[in-house]
């Protein structure tokens, strides 16, 4: 397809197939479609954007359609197709940008015309094309399932196929953005870009996140090199990173053999296997007669060669000699071109390794770039390490709480063991008084068994002693029938008790039972007592046991932390050490810097105010003071750095700033004050860096003394006194009082300039007649209407400047608010006398125009040089007012009413000087031809001087208006900037 745009020069078959294809219906043909496109819009003919321009709409209403479908490729085809719009977009807008986006940064400036407004809109639209390749980007990955080899899949490589163009083109954009974005801030404020910068730190995430997780796929490896960004986005706001930018370059590897030469040898072999087909197909046909000598026709028929023939025959031997020396060196030829395309190969294969190695070396050097960005984290995490021993020493009180809350456990564990002990022993008591009980019980048996058996021979004897009674009876039975009953009774009595006995014996065996199950209950309880006891010690060891380990597990925590704490405050107080030695190191390079171009003589045409000199030196002795304090901080506490090191800078810029400015007063001022005072400048420079280099070196920084700089800057300011012009020798107490003794004199001056006028009017009407009382009254009537409106300007100008005074000086007198504000006093001060002068001139011009002994010129000139003076009074009057002030807007309509009073005094001056012109016009109606030749030649050598006068009063002007200025400037006290 490529091949096919470049022979036909465009893509309208390549169109009229597509039209064709089911686009819509099959998302993975679709898929194919883009990546075919993309590539033609990239390596094509450069007409394939003009016809593919035209189904611009089509794209995107396919990208409407398949966004719908979520599942498959539906979503990918429609951001894709999204992508190749904004691609032909971004090429319609920007026609100098070719398909493959490849161009020199000479053709990138030539893109933006060098307007910074289309280099502004150009950044825009790069990271617009940017966004859609990274949406793209993002879209592939997240559609597919990154824990599984998906790259060597059929279905992996079909989605990631697209992707290598897209590394292509956001390999160049990202480059160019970078370009750009450098450019437009070399122009413009850093504010106006932080939207810009904004989104290129996002969009720099996201393409770095890609190239690296791209570069870790196994398909990509072998097809294409991708570039690594670098760790940290550039710093636009420093202009010299720019040279530190590595334009990323995507190198795609050659293959092993070249392709061109197989097809070339594949057909050279064709044509020599068809060439001898041909050849034995002819001599089976013909002949091999034929085939050696088709053309020999006199072996036929008989007849003899002439010479002819035979010259024929050595012509057609020549030929075929020359035909095989041909065939010869087509095959010679052909293998030299093989050969050629061999080494051509290796060449690019070799040029493929360099470029490989370059690339090493590149990522080497970035790598060292790398470390060289880690070293600067470094020394900032020394900063930060100072913050994070509070951490540490909190997480060590966390750390000695717990230890004491496990104390606190194992005490707990201690007193539980104890009471478990007591237990125990509560427990072994209990089973002996178990046992005690038990052989209480078999005593009592004992006993029982005893009592039965005496009760038992009791009984027997009783027996004995009832057969006994009985015989007795038997024997005393005639003798008395009352003992019979008698004994009957006992017997009975006796079987009584035996039946209660025996009664009692039953009772006594149930007791035994009960109280032998007893014992048994006891003897199981204690077994259970035993287990729980042996539970419980076995519980208390696992827990003493767990505790030690973690006891000393806590132990050597602490240890290591111990040991990390002084590490890190031996590496901290190296690195404050490094610090202040590289930042001494800078402020005795600006200071040393200073002074050779003190002894510069490009310097010598700076010049420099005592006032700036004197401010300058005062700044210069504070930072004095307190780098003096924050170095006896420093050496109290080693971690009092942050205090040093700006004072330190402050303090070698400000002393570089005091010896420049002194060597450009000295070259105003008097020469002896001007050689101590240089003398001065170059003993204080020194002194600084001798005190610097104290600083620097470690074994001298404790006795380090910034008192001689002091000191040279308290003699450099005395000098500095003695230098300021004598109009501000003035005191800042009587201040107030000169303001209004000037406005004062300022009025009065008017007031007397009008009276002037008034009488110059008078004197003009009684002397004067015709035309030239015409002319004076007008000039006078306008003088007079100029003085006015300055008059009206005055007392607004004293009404603003009182209500300006009463608002700002709060609790303080009049006085007291000109001192504190003793610059604006002295322009007041300077306007008002400008304006009393000014009127005073004008009158007196006015009376020599009046007398005929003035010019208009004059006259006009005086006119605007108080107009000039009166707006410097308005000026001077409206720069501490309140916007919003009715005496503000007086002021500001008096102004504009000198401004019409002096526009009318020229008018009047010029249509007065017009009259008497015309009143004053030549006579030629009594020259000759020869008298008025005459007079035109001195007419015109009369303008040529005048015209050469006017350059030179011209030049002269200005040299006056310079020197004015430069004098103004040292009587006022302005600044000057002089060229460092």
């Amino acid at each position: 397809c490529i091949l096919g745009t470049h022979h036909e020069k465009g893509a309208q078959t390549f169109w009229s197939v597509v039209n064709r294809l089911p686009l819509s219906g099959n998302a993975v043909l679709c898929w194919k479609f883009c990546h075919v496109f993309h590539k033609l819009l990239r390596d094509g003919h450069s007409n394939v954007l003009k016809d593919s321009v035209r189904y611009k709409n089509e794209l995107s209403d396919m990208s409407r359609m398949w966004a719908h479908l979520n599942e498959g490729y539906g979503q990918l085809c429609s951001i894709y197709l999204k992508l190749l719009r904004t691609k032909m977009e971004f090429h319609t807008k920007n026609p100098r940008f070719p398909g493959n986006l490849q161009m020199s940064d000479r053709q990138l400036d030539e893109a933006g015309e060098n307007d910074v407004n289309n280099f502004f809109q150009l950044t825009v639209e790069m990271f617009d094309y940017l966004e859609c390749e990274l949406n793209l980007f993002q879209t592939v990955f997240s559609s597919l399932d990154m824990s599984r080899s998906v790259s060597v899949t059929a279905a992996g490589q079909c989605r990631l196929a697209p992707l290598i163009q897209v590394i292509l083109d956001c390999s160049h954009l990202y480059d160019y953005t970078v370009k750009l974005l450098f450019k437009l801030h070399s122009c413009l404020p850093a504010d106006t870009l932080q939207g810009h910068r904004d989104r290129f730190l996002e969009q720099f995430q996201k393409l770095k996140d890609l190239f690296y997780r791209s570069s870790n796929l196994q398909y990509f490896k072998r097809l294409i090199q991708i570039p690594q960004l670098p760790e940290n986005p550039p710093n636009f706001l420093r202009a010299s990173a720019l040279s530190e930018h590595i334009s990323p370059v995507v190198v795609i590897p050659a293959e092993a053999s070249s392709p061109d030469s197989e097809p070339i040898t594949d057909l050279v072999e064709m044509d020599a296997a068809s060439q001898s087909l041909f050849d034995s197909k002819f001599d089976d046909i013909f002949g091999s007669s034929f085939s050696c000598d088709p053309f020999n026709f006199n072996s036929q028929n008989g007849m003899s060669k002439d010479d002819k023939d035979r010259l024929i025959e050595q012509l057609y031997g020549e030929i075929t000699a020359l035909k095989e020396g041909l065939e010869n060196f087509k095959a010679e030829s052909t293998r030299g071109a093989v050969q050629l395309r061999g080494r051509a190969s290796e060449l690019e294969a070799e040029l493929a390794e360099q470029q490989h190695l370059k690339q090493q070396a590149q990522d080497e050097s970035e790598f060292l770039r790398a470390e060289l960005e880690e070293l600067k984290k470094q020394r900032e995490d020394t900063e930060k390490a100072q913050r994070s021993l509070t951490e540490i020493e909190r997480r060590a009180q966390a750390n000695e709480q717990r230890y004491n809350k496990l104390k606190e456990k194992y005490s707990e564990l201690v007193q539980n063991h104890a009471d478990l002990l007591r237990k125990n022993a509560e427990v072994t008591k209990q089973i002996t008084v178990a046992r005690q009980a038990q052989g209480d019980v078999e005593r009592e048996k004992k006993e029982l068994e005893d009592s039965f058996q005496r009760v038992s021979e009791q009984a027997q004897r009783k027996s004995q002693e009832q057969a006994e009674v009985l015989e007795t009876l038997k024997r005393e039975l005639a003798t008395s029938r009352q003992e019979l009953q008698v004994l009957q009774g006992t017997l009975e009595s006796s079987t009584q008790a035996g039946a209660e006995q025996s009664t009692q014996i039953a009772s006594l065996e149930q007791e035994r039972d009960r109280l032998t199950q007893a014992a048994e209950q006891h003897r199981e309880e204690m077994a259970a007592l035993r287990a729980e006891l042996q539970q419980l010690q076995d519980m208390l060891s696992h827990e003493q046991e767990s505790s030690r380990t973690e006891l000393e597990m806590l132990q050597t925590q602490l240890r290591d932390k111990e040991s990390t704490e002084q590490a890190l405050q031996e590496l901290l107080a190296k690195e404050q050490l490094s610090l202040l030695q590289g930042a001494t190191h800078e402020a005795k390079r600006v200071v040393q810097d200073a002074l050779a171009r003190m002894e510069d003589p490009a310097h010598i045409s700076c010049t420099g105010s005592a006032d700036c000199l004197l401010s300058q030196t005062l700044a210069a002795s504070e930072c004095a003071e307190r780098l003096q304090d924050a170095h006896s901080k420093y050496l109290l506490d080693g971690a009092a750095m942050g205090s040093l090191l700006p004072c330190l800078a402050l303090f070698a810029h400000l002393v570089s700033n005091t010896l420049l400015q002194g060597s450009a007063a000295s070259h105003v001022a008097p020469v002896e004050p001007a050689d101590r005072l240089l003398e001065l400048c170059k003993q204080c420079g020194s002194e600084a860096v001798s005190y610097l280099s104290a600083l620097q070196d470690p074994g001298k920084v404790a006795s380090a003394d910034c008192s001689l700089v002091t000191a040279c800057l308290g003699q450099i300011s005395a000098i500095g006194e003695e230098l300021r012009p004598r109009g501000l020798d003035i005191k800042q107490e009587e201040l107030g009082d000169l303001v209004d003794k000037e406005m004062a004199a300022t009025a009065a001056a008017i007031e007397t300039a009008s009276a002037r006028i008034e009488e110059m009017l008078s004197k003009a009407r009684a002397g004067d007649t015709g035309v030239k009382l015409e002319v004076n009254e007008r000039i006078l009537g306008s003088c007079t209407g100029l003085m006015q409106a300055i008059h009206v300007l005055v007392l607004a100008s004293k009404d603003l400047q009182r209500e300006i005074v009463e608002s700002g000086r709060g609790a303080a007198s009049p006085k007291e608010f000109y001192a504190k504000n003793s610059r604006w006093t002295e322009g007041l001060i300077s306007a008002s006398k400008a304006v009393g002068w000014g009127a005073t001139v004008m009158v007196d011009a006015a009376d020599l125009v009046v007398q005929g002994r003035g010019t208009f010129e004059e006259l006009m000139v005086c006119s605007r040089e108080i107009a000039a003076s009166t707006a410097q009074l308005v000026a001077a009057s409206k720069v501490k007012a309140d916007k919003d002030s009715a005496n503000l807007c007086k002021l500001q309509q008096a102004s504009r009413g000198v401004s019409q009073a002096t526009a009318s005094v020229v008018a009047s001056t010029k249509a007065g000087k017009s009259q008497v012109e015309e009143k004053d016009s030549m006579d030629f109606s009594s020259m000759t031809l020869t008298q008025i030749k005459r007079q035109e030649m001195d007419s015109q050598v009369r303008v040529l001087e005048l015209e050469n006068q006017l350059q030179k009063e011209r030049q002269k002007l200005g040299e006056l208006r310079k020197k004015h200025y430069e004098l103004a400037g040292v009587a006022e006290g302005w600044e000057e900037d002089g060229e460092w």
